[in-house]
């Protein structure tokens, strides 16, 4: 399910949802409320369910999107399902690093080669 004002990709499967991020860059405040928006009821209809947040188009993000990203993973862990980052870009991932959120995130990191 996709929608044109939300940036994001949703796919529902049976016990897992994949949302991928559209966008290259998010970090206007505008567009995280719109993400907000999109995301939540998402987070809703996913009770007890995985819910896999997919990066691979995410080159930059603010401390503000962060900041949400928290927020979506209280409501998933309190509806009792499980929250998974994956495809960050490194850069993005070092942020999640210095802040400390890689113990709050399961981040799924891409197999070593």
């Amino acid at each position: 399910m996709e929608s044109k004002d939300s940036k994001i990709v949703a796919e529902h499967g049976t016990d897992v949802t994949l949302v991928t991020f559209k966008d290259e860059n998010i970090l206007e405040e505008q567009q995280i409320r719109r993400l907000e928006r999109a995301l939540l009821p998402i987070v809703r209809e996913n009770q007890e369910k995985r819910l896999v947040l997919n990066f691979q188009n995410v080159k930059f993000m603010s401390s503000s999107f962060l900041g949400l990203l928290v927020k979506v993973h209280k409501r998933v862990v309190e509806m009792g399902g499980c929250l998974q980052l994956c495809n960050l870009d490194p850069k993005i991932y070092k942020v999640f690093e210095i802040t400390q959120l890689v113990r709050v995130f399961d981040i799924v990191l891409p197999a070593r080669q």
